[in-house]
């Protein structure tokens, strides 16, 4: 994600953070709205790879702003929670 560092800074610079939050709401906002069309069949799977690769963009660009070193012990804990879930004979 972090192979686009360069671009995430130029559009922080032209627009700012807060802007960028609030596109990143937006861009999750469609992607979500999309999804329930795609599920109902009202639009194909392209639609939804074009607002997922918006959202991927934004994520990207909230992981550089946040910093990428918190953001990944984060993940790594997320893994670590999983893997004892789906390790757990109890889990229903």
């Amino acid at each position: 994600m972090m192979r686009y560092r360069d671009l995430y800074a130029k559009t922080i610079d032209k627009w700012g953070e807060k802007a960028q939050y609030e596109q990143a709401v937006e861009e999750c906002a469609e992607l979500i709205a999309t999804i329930q069309h795609f599920a109902r069949g009202k639009v194909d799977r392209g639609v939804v790879v074009d607002e997922l690769a918006d959202v991927y963009l934004m994520v990207g660009q909230l992981i550089y702003m946040l910093g990428e070193e918190d953001f990944t012990s984060a993940v790594e804990k997320k893994i670590n929670k999983l893997h004892k879930l789906l390790n757990d004979d109890n889990v229903c």
